[in-house]
């Protein structure tokens, strides 16, 4: 069953491609931006005032208690792609011929289910309940008092003696296709002495500090499966054997792997 499931999600990944777009697109995108802006100027610049003042409303007054503004920036990041959907109701009227106006940007956030607004609440409770088990972590494990960004910088990300900051970052792992820098690869890969030489060579041999899935290939040319089996078991990792599958990247027929967010979740729990 598992290996249907691979070759289900494998034929669906192929699917999907990876669109290339021009390096200076996205100033396009921001030039179009702009000219919308300029159409629609009283109610663009009235939700990107509001933006602002919320965002120096945090700075404010979070700036000198370093886990409530870690908290309220965290939330930021998750909560601002719905911010912004004020703007792109008012490009869409533009470009369907409509005059956008400051009620359009309101009814967009305050529509008739007010399900974007629950949305935007729930991302928010989630981004702080990330940060309160990040400042558990920290405070638990760092050994020094961490009340300022700097003792954060200090402590945490620059301390040589302690891999906290990479633990924090990771807190788990989906490891795809590790390859074995010690093999022979194809003529158009550097070889290991490169690798050696660089600093890539040799990976990290003991265990993670936290759960890890390492996920390995039958026909992977850059790693033999029990290349890849000594790794995970280095590790303490989980083994996830997929088949067939190659290196499991674009190359390989690989585009959105859609079996990476399962086996994320499962990370989770």
């Amino acid at each position: 069953m598992p290996l249907l499931d691979t070759e289900k999600a494998l034929a669906q990944s192929r699917k999907f491609g990876v669109k290339p777009i021009p390096v200076l697109r996205p100033l396009g995108w921001l030039a179009r931006g702009w000219h919308d802006m300029w159409r629609c100027p009283g109610a663009s610049l009235a939700h990107g005032l509001a933006m602002a003042l919320a965002g120096s409303l945090i700075v404010l007054l979070a700036r000198h208690h370093f886990w409530l503004l870690a908290g309220a920036f965290s939330g930021f990041l998750l909560v601002a792609p719905i911010l912004a959907t004020g703007l792109y109701v008012i490009s869409r009227d533009l470009e369907l011929g409509r005059t956008p106006s400051l009620h359009t940007v309101l009814h967009t956030w305050w529509p008739r289910d007010g399900r974007l607004v629950v949305f935007g609440v729930l991302l928010a409770f989630a981004g702080t309940g990330w940060v309160m088990t990040s400042a558990s972590l920290i405070t638990g494990f760092s050994g020094h008092a961490i009340r300022e960004p700097i003792d954060f910088v200090r402590h945490v990300v620059l301390n040589e003696d302690s891999h906290l900051f990479e633990a924090w970052l990771a807190l788990g792992a989906l490891l795809a296709a590790p390859p074995d820098l010690d093999a022979v690869w194809p003529a158009n890969y550097p070889s290991s002495e490169t690798l050696r030489s660089q600093g890539w060579n040799p990976l990290p041999q003991g265990p993670l500090p936290f759960r890890s899935i390492v996920a390995g290939s039958t026909n992977d040319h850059l790693a033999s499966l029990p290349a890849v089996t000594r790794m995970a078991e280095g590790w303490g990792a989980e083994l996830l054997n997929l088949g067939d599958v190659g290196h499991l990247n674009p190359a390989a027929g690989f585009g959105h792997w859609q079996q990476a967010e399962a086996l994320i979740l499962e990370l989770d729990r």
